[in-house]
């Protein structure tokens, strides 16, 4: 993992085409914006994991109806 300090407004460019910027810093929260090509898909990692447990699921019993979860 690369870990790195960057102040408000300061980002970090990833691949050519990702940026990430520290957008603000209030306590022990920092918001960032991600800009990505349309192709790139972003989560939070609650969110992926989520998606995954709900993909790995349906898989185990596919004859279960997905309660209008999202299943990628």
């Amino acid at each position: 993992m690369l870990v790195l300090s960057r102040k408000r407004n300061e980002s970090v460019i990833i691949n050519d085409n990702i940026v990430v910027t520290v957008v603000d810093v209030r306590g022990e929260k920092v918001r960032i914006g991600i800009e990505a090509p349309r192709d790139v898909t972003v989560h939070r990692q609650e969110v992926l994991d989520a998606i995954l447990s709900e993909k790995l699921k349906f898989s185990e019993n596919p004859s279960e109806e997905s309660s209008g979860s999202v299943v990628i």
